[in-house]
């Protein structure tokens, strides 16, 4: 006989089902309808492994009513029309289970766990010559979701907690006291016999492969881990994943040129040939003749994996080295006059100094030892304090575009009678300070755009003109060199160009015949 459902006054009590628009029969409650709904799912799923997803699209609805009696249908055949139903709309891709690692905006998924440890491994043994440390993975408290970070933590440290957990027993009062104390009390390494010091790190002097000892490293960029379904075909062999979060990749970087600097130099810290770096750089730099003054910002490739490894070294150097040189000023000299009132001689020395790369770039060094075996003889150089009077070309580069005096109107607006020289040169370009002085304007000028005024101890004025950027302010003292600000097209101008004058009592001069 076909079960019957009790009548109730005035609350649903038969209840048709349909899933995805397709009726599939009736119940006489909504616990009955979900029930063979998860049934239905899981005859769907059977068969599949745990680690894969398999999604169907569906649209369940349940629309009740009341009634004196009415015929149900039983679990079994409401679940099995279900089950057909879904099998009509099953996705025919299978998600698996997988991790992705997000690498600040970079992004790549594997297989397992598993994987994702053997990548970050790789990652850090590439520094870890020696397998000191080991990859550990935790959940981020700073999240609200759960997601996993990664740390780096040493082998041998991870060890010794260990055993002192296992050893510890409760300190407290005088115990706890006194063993504070004594871990204060360590001898500085400042203060101990230099070979002492070098066992206490574990750095044998005569062994070349044990002069530089790792002692820390980090994950430079933000990693985040998470568990995902994704199909097939989102996911990257473990050899894949290894070549792209590891290699190299070039990336354009500003370099801003430091005082000694040469282009031969920066090419050569870069891996770039001179003439590279002079196509990286059009109109910045012509040839390998062309003129470069330290805070100049010069473009440069520079070689970068997807996950950046930061570490520290202590680094044995048993060398010659220089003294500082020392200056004394003389008061009634211009700063380019100069004598040599001692001349330098090497000293020998031996030291342990504290190097942090980041990759292969070393971003920091700072002595940690030092045992002096030859003390060095410093250079001593009496050097004058008033600043000559002599001007410098304000840009590195850029190409002379117009000179002195009278010409033709180059645009409306434009003056007949051009009181100073052009360079034109890409918008952004570094100007200097032709010489030292007070900055006395700084903002917009008629005509000029955006322009600098500089006061100079001579009586001098310089000018600077058509300028995207000031970085100076009005009343502040700037050094002959110093970078003042960026060039532009801003004004009455033609095109991204530096206007440069150079005032006599007042009055513009031809500033070619002043630059030195």
């Amino acid at each position: 006989m076909p079960n019957m459902i009790n009548y109730e006054k005035n609350a649903d009590n038969y209840f048709t089902v349909k899933l995805n628009d397709k009726e599939v029969g009736h119940v006489g409650s909504r616990e009955d309808a979900y029930k063979a709904y998860r049934d239905a799912r899981r005859a769907i799923a059977k068969g599949k492994s745990a680690d894969e997803l398999t999604l169907a699209k569906t649209n369940l609805s349940i629309e009740g009513q009341n009634i004196m009696w009415g015929v149900v249908d039983s679990p079994d055949r409401l679940s099995g029309k279900m089950v057909s139903i879904l099998k009509q709309n099953m996705q025919e891709t299978t998600f698996n289970r997988a991790y992705t690692i997000k690498i600040n905006d970079y992004s790549i998924s594997l297989k397992n766990i598993d994987q994702v440890n053997e990548l970050l491994e790789t990652a850090v043994s590439k520094r870890d010559a020696r397998d000191e440390f080991a990859v550990e993975l935790t959940v981020d408290p700073s999240r609200e979701v759960n997601v996993l970070t990664a740390q780096i933590r040493s082998k041998e440290e991870v060890k010794k907690k260990d055993e002192e957990l296992d050893l510890a027993f409760p300190e407290l009062g005088l115990n706890e006291l006194i063993t504070d104390s004594v871990s204060k009390a360590a001898p500085d390494s400042k203060y101990m016999k230099f070979d002492d010091y070098l066992e206490q790190v574990g750095i044998v002097k005569d062994d070349a492969a044990n002069q530089e000892k790792l002692i820390e490293m980090k994950f430079n960029d933000k990693v985040e881990i998470v568990e995902s379904y994704l199909p097939e075909n989102q996911l990257v062999s473990l050899a894949t994943a290894i070549e792209e979060v590891t290699k190299d990749k070039e990336n354009k970087e500003i370099y801003e040129v430091q005082t000694g600097d040469t282009l031969g130099s920066i090419a050569t810290y870069h891996n770039l040939s001179i003439d590279e770096l002079i196509a990286m750089n059009p109109g910045k730099l012509e040839d390998e003749f062309s003129v470069i003054r330290p805070q100049d910002e010069i473009t440069v490739n520079v070689p970068k994996p997807e996950l950046s490894i930061q570490y520290t070294t202590r680094k044995y150097i048993k060398e010659s080295y220089e003294a500082k040189v020392q200056e004394v000023q003389n008061n009634s000299w211009f700063k380019n006059q100069t004598k040599v009132l001692q001349e330098p001689s090497a000293g020998e020395h031996e030291v342990v100094d504290r190097v942090t790369y980041v990759n292969d770039s070393v971003v920091s060094r700072e002595n940690e030892n030092e045992l002096i075996n030859t003390l060095a003889v410093p250079k001593v150089i009496m050097r004058g304090k008033l600043d000559p009077p002599t001007y410098i070309k304000p840009i590195s580069g850029g190409r002379f575009s117009s000179g002195f005096g009278r010409r033709n109107r180059p645009t409306k607006g434009a003056s007949s009678y051009h009181k100073g020289v052009d360079w034109a040169t890409p918008v952004g370009t570094a100007v200097s300070a032709s010489a030292a002085g007070t900055v006395t304007r700084a903002g917009w000028g008629s005509g000029y755009g955006y322009c600098v005024y500089i006061k100079h101890n001579d009586g001098r004025e310089t000018r600077y003109g058509h300028l995207s950027k000031i970085l100076v302010k009005v009343g502040q003292t700037v050094e002959q060199g110093e970078k003042i600000a960026l060039s532009g097209n801003t004004g009455v101008s033609t095109g991204p160009h530096l206007h440069f004058e150079i005032l006599v009592g007042g009055s513009q001069v031809n500033p070619l015949d002043y630059l030195n």
